[in-house]
């Protein structure tokens, strides 16, 4: 056994997440796979299956909508799922319940609080900032919203952001991990720099609900929107949440409202009367069996401190640095993720020349990450499901496909 085998055995001896594990199906062996076991560093994409899932959503099938039919809106809690889930995820990203509603995708949640926020600041601000190295369709959201209210948008990367801010700006839409190469930018300060202009802070927290703490209570974030099929498990094209700070529920003037967020939304009013808190944020019927899955899939969280699944995240991520410095030849890849901890979400992006082709290699061999054009290969360290074994070989594998 190698030293780094044999270290890796004695941090899962030590790991307090190890048995959460067991809350998952984890196949991620192809049939073509060269190697007995299979790794998945994928879950900042896609995570993995919880266990009890399956066996929800039956019940969800053949049950609620097979034999209770449309009494399972009162009888099954289906009308309430939206802000009684969200008061789940709440805990996650260090929210008070009654400031989250689920629903819709990340796109359209990002539409609703971006076009919000501009309302709430009033027309002599005049210009949008959002972060130029965010994920493609933040960027086409945030230029539809600012042509639709009458804004220039104008891109900057965060460390731009606070020389960009004045009394121009309106609002600024920013991303607290880069889906690129894992960095994590400073929430808590860019959030104050935004709030000292004058401005909205909107950020997007696909990459890293479930993965680190976040506080968007303690830093007065405004508002914020995230996926949930990421590291909150919530299955493939599972619904998106919405956040609004509750002092601004009231404030919050929605450019798709919808007769779930009527205040009366059986009343079938010909005029538009907001919800009262959270539930603005509502548009049309939920998607009930992708919101019940996601339902399901957030026991995985009971017991579970998101302060010690931060501390395995940054355990992780060093492991496979260090696993990958000892075993990759010098030179082959050159990891563009930060090597600080205050900058590090929980994935490891390594550039290499044919990327693509090592990434195939790699899935072939049971090793399941993923590419990114042109030359980026990335790795999601969920540390829910993750050991360090895994690292292990997974750095180990990214070896001997290289040479």
């Amino acid at each position: 056994m190698s030293e780094l085998a044999a270290k890796a055995g004695a941090l899962d001896a030590a790991d307090e997440l190890a048995g959460v594990r067991k809350r998952f199906v984890l196949d991620t062996v192809s049939d073509h796979a060269a190697d007995a076991a299979g790794v998945y560093l994928d879950g900042n994409s896609l995570g993995a299956l919880p266990a009890n899932v399956p066996e929800r959503v039956e019940d969800v099938v053949r049950r609620q909508w097979g034999e209770l039919r449309i009494r399972s809106w009162d009888e099954s809690g289906w009308w309430t799922a939206p802000e009684r889930i969200g008061d789940r995820i709440a805990p996650l990203v260090g929210a008070a319940p009654g400031q989250i509603v689920v629903g819709d995708s990340t796109s359209v949640n990002v539409f609703k609080a971006l076009v919000a926020a501009v309302r709430m600041v009033g027309d002599d601000r005049d210009e949008i900032l959002v972060d130029a190295t965010t994920f493609p369709t933040d960027g086409y959201i945030a230029e539809s919203a600012a042509r639709m209210t009458g804004r220039t948008l104008r891109p900057v990367t965060p460390g731009e952001v606070p020389g960009a801010l004045g009394d121009r700006t309106a609002a600024v839409l920013l991303n607290h991990v880069d889906y690129r190469t894992g960095r994590l930018y400073d929430l808590p300060s860019l959030t104050a720099a935004v709030h000292a202009a004058g401005a909205i802070a909107v950020w997007d927290l696909c990459h890293s609900a479930g993965a680190l703490p976040v506080g968007l209570d303690e830093h007065g974030v405004d508002l914020a929107v995230g996926c949930t099929y990421k590291y909150l498990n919530g299955g493939p094209g599972s619904p998106a949440y919405l956040y609004v700070r509750s002092d601004l529920q009231d404030r919050f003037d929605s450019p798709l409202p919808g007769w779930n967020s009527h205040a009366e939304p059986f009343g079938m009013r010909s005029d538009f009367e907001p919800a009262s808190g959270a539930l603005r944020g509502r548009v049309g019927t939920p998607d009930i069996l992708s919101m019940l899955a996601l339902e399901a899939a957030l026991e995985v969280w009971d017991g579970v401190s998101i302060e010690a699944v931060r501390a395995k995240s940054l355990a992780l991520t060093d492991f496979f640095l260090e696993c990958v410095a000892a075993y990759v030849g010098e030179g082959r890849v050159e990891s563009v993720t930060p090597a600080v901890h205050a900058e590090r979400g929980s994935q490891v992006a390594l550039r290499c020349e044919d990327a693509g082709d090592v990434m195939k290699a790699l899935i072939e061999r049971g090793v399941v990450g993923d590419f990114r054009h042109p030359d980026v290969l990335r790795f999601g360290f969920t540390p829910l499901y993750v050991g360090f074994a895994d690292v292990e070989r997974a750095a180990r594998v990214l070896a001997e496909v290289l040479r």
